[in-house]
């Protein structure tokens, strides 16, 4: 469950990377310890520069993932053709913190502490001047109210 919930964030994370890296590094250690089976390769529905690739289907219990696929995974796992798009993994109800808390523990890493004082604010790429105390008001000559 906590794959799927880190899987499904990162497929509209404004930076998927990190996401992604945690959804392929548990999948890994999961296929060493014979807790994941490689199913075979898929076709890609967004094929990169026009080019058809591959990705590699993998079960993990009763959920799908694809992670990209090794040189040796063509020599060994069966390519499947198109993606079934009537298949569909079970819903999970997890939040994303709790997931990522998960995995990090499984695979004993650290857990990245968000720093709330190190974050960058982002600010408008122009600059309004404010406009309190210049408005005239009606009835007022000298732009305060009375």
């Amino acid at each position: 469950m906590a794959i799927f919930t880190v899987n499904r964030h990162a497929k509209t994370a404004p930076n998927p990377k990190a996401l992604y890296t945690l959804k392929k590094e548990t999948i890994y250690k999961l296929l060493k310890e014979n807790r994941a089976k490689k199913i075979g390769l898929h076709f890609t529905e967004q094929p990169k520069l026009s080019h058809q690739h591959s990705t590699l289907l993998i079960q993990i219990e009763d959920y799908f993932f694809h992670i990209p696929p090794s040189k040796e995974d063509f020599k060994t796992v069966q390519h499947l053709g198109k993606i079934d798009q009537h298949y569909r993994n079970p819903k999970t109800k997890m939040s994303l913190s709790y997931a990522k808390k998960v995995l990090y523990h499984y695979l004993d890493w650290k857990e990245e502490k968000s720093n709330p004082s190190s974050k960058h604010r982002r600010f408008a790429s122009y600059y309004t001047p404010s406009s309190l105390g210049k408005m005239d008001w009606p009835n007022n000559k000298n732009g305060f109210r009375k």
